[in-house]
C-alpha cells in the first residue's frame, strides 16, 4: 500500500473521530451551569462559557442559571420600642428593600440549588425567595427599635443581632461598614435558609424605612429646616439691608460733605466777591475823593484865580476911579483956584437940585454930635460935610460940563 493512501486513511479516521466526538460535546453558555450525571452515579459540573462532555444513553444533563437574582422586599411590621415605664410600645413601620442572591460557588451548593431551588417553576422560585427574605426582615424589625431602623451605619454589632444569632446557634459575623443594623440582621437571619437552597447573598439594600413617627419627624425636620432657612434668609436680608443702609448713609454723608464743601466754597466766593466789591468801593471812593479833591483843588484854584482876577480888576477899577476922581478933584481945585467966582456961581446954581439929596443922606446917617463950645468934633463934622458937599458939587459940575461938552 502506498504511503499516500495510508495518509489519507489516517486523516479520514481522525476527521471521523472529530465528527463523532463533537456529537458528544454540548455548548455551555456564559451565565449558565451544566450538570451532567453519568449512568451508574457521579455528576460533572460545567460552568459556562465552555463545552460539556455528554454521551447519549449514558448521561443525563440539565442547565441552571448562574446569574444573580434580584428580588424586591416589602416588609410591614412593628418595632421593639418601649415606653418610659419599660412596657412595649411598638411602632408600625414599612421597610422597602432589594436583595441580590446567586448560586453558591461550590459544587455541593450548585447541586443543592439545582435540586431544591431551580427544580421549582420560576414563579415559585420568586415566591420562595420573597417569603424567606420577608420573614427574616420581619424578625429583624421586631428585634430593633425605631431609632435603630433609621440609623444608616452601625459601628458595632447590634445586641439584637447577637441575641438572634445565639438563639439560632449561628456565629455572629461583622458585615460591611456600609450595611445598617436591619440589613445585617436580615442577611444573618436568612443565610441558613439560603444556604439550604444552595444560594448565597450578594447584597441587601434597604431602600426606605417608612413610619408615621419618621414622617412626623421628617415634617418637623422640614419645618425646622425651613424655619432655619427662613431665619438664615431673614438674617441675610437684614445684613443686606444693613449693608445697603450703610452704603446709603455713606453716600448721604459724602453728599452732605459735598454740599457743605460747595456751601463753604460758595461762602468763600461770596466773601471774596464782597471783599472785591469793598475793595472796588474803597477804590471808587478813593477815586471819587481824589476826583473831588482834584476838582475842589481845581475849583479852589479857579475861584482863587477868579477872585484874584476880580480883585485885581476891582483894584484896577478902584485905582482908576480914584485916579479919575483925584484928577477931577485936582482939576476942580485947579479950576477953583483959577476961577473961584465961576465955581462958586456953579455951585450955587446946583445947590437947589442936590440939597434935598444931601439932606436926606444926612437924615439917614442919624449923626448926633455934642459940643460945648461949637468946635471940636462938631466943627470937624461940619467941615467934613462941607468938603463932601463941595466935592459932590464939583463932581456934578464936572459931570454936567462933560455932558455939555459931549
Amino acid at each position: 500500500m502506498e504511503p499516500v493512501v495510508i495518509g489519507g486513511i489516517v486523516l479520514f479516521v481522525l476527521f471521523a473521530i472529530l465528527i463523532i466526538g463533537s456529537m458528544f460535546l454540548t455548548r455551555v453558555d456564559a451565565g449558565t451551569i451544566r450538570l451532567v450525571s453519568w449512568y451508574g452515579g457521579g455528576t460533572r459540573i460545567y460552568r459556562g462559557p465552555g463545552k460539556a462532555w455528554e454521551v447519549p444513553l449514558l448521561t443525563t444533563a440539565t442547565t441552571i442559571p448562574s446569574k444573580a437574582i434580584n428580588i424586591d422586599i416589602d416588609i410591614n411590621d412593628q418595632t421593639a420600642d418601649l415606653d418610659q415605664n419599660g412596657k412595649p410600645k411598638p411602632i408600625s413601620v414599612r421597610v422597602l428593600a432589594s436583595a441580590i442572591v446567586s448560586v453558591g460557588d461550590t459544587d455541593q451548593m450548585i447541586l443543592t440549588a439545582a435540586n431544591r431551588f431551580f427544580s421549582k417553576p420560576d414563579m415559585e422560585q420568586l415566591a420562595t425567595l420573597s417569603d424567606l427574605l420577608s420573614s427574616a426582615g420581619r424578625r429583624a424589625v421586631n428585634l430593633l427599635n425605631h431609632d435603630q431602623l433609621f440609623s444608616f451605619r452601625t459601628a458595632e454589632v447590634s445586641p439584637a443581632l447577637v441575641a438572634a444569632r445565639s438563639m439560632e446557634n449561628l456565629p455572629v459575623e461583622r458585615e460591611s461598614e456600609d450595611d445598617d443594623s436591619l440589613a445585617i440582621i436580615i442577611k444573618q437571619a436568612c443565610s441558613r435558609e439560603l444556604h439550604d437552597l444552595g444560594l448565597i447573598f450578594n447584597s441587601l439594600n434597604i431602600k426606605e424605612v417608612q413610619s408615621e413617627v419618621a414622617e412626623a419627624r421628617r415634617r418637623q425636620s422640614a419645618v425646622e429646616a425651613k424655619a432655619n432657612a427662613d431665619i438664615v434668609t431673614a438674617e441675610q436680608e437684614r445684613r443686606a439691608r444693613e449693608a445697603q443702609l450703610a452704603a446709603q448713609q455713606v453716600i448721604s454723608d459724602r453728599e452732605r460733605e459735598l454740599d457743605q464743601t460747595k456751601a463753604n466754597n460758595a461762602a468763600m466766593v461770596a466773601q471774596a466777591e464782597a471783599k472785591k466789591q469793598d475793595s472796588l468801593a474803597v477804590q471808587r471812593e478813593a477815586e471819587l475823593k481824589a476826583t473831588q479833591i482834584a476838582q475842589a483843588a481845581a475849583d479852589a484854584s479857579r475861584v482863587r484865580i477868579e477872585a484874584e482876577a476880580a480883585g485885581n480888576a476891582e483894584a484896577v477899577k478902584i485905582r482908576l476911579v480914584a485916579e479919575a476922581q483925584a484928577e477931577a478933584i485936582r482939576k476942580v481945585n485947579e479950576a477953583a483956584a483959577k476961577g473961584g467966582a465961576y465955581l462958586t456961581l456953579r455951585q450955587l446954581e446946583m445947590l437947589p437940585s442936590i440939597a434935598p439929596q444931601i439932606a436926606e443922606a444926612l437924615a439917614r446917617s442919624r449923626m448926633i454930635t455934642f459940643s460945648g463950645d461949637g468946635g471940636g468934633a462938631a466943627g470937624e463934622t461940619t467941615g467934613d460935610i462941607a468938603k463932601v458937599i463941595q466935592m459932590v458939587l464939583a463932581a456934578n459940575m464936572l459931570k454936567t460940563d462933560a455932558g455939555g461938552e459931549a
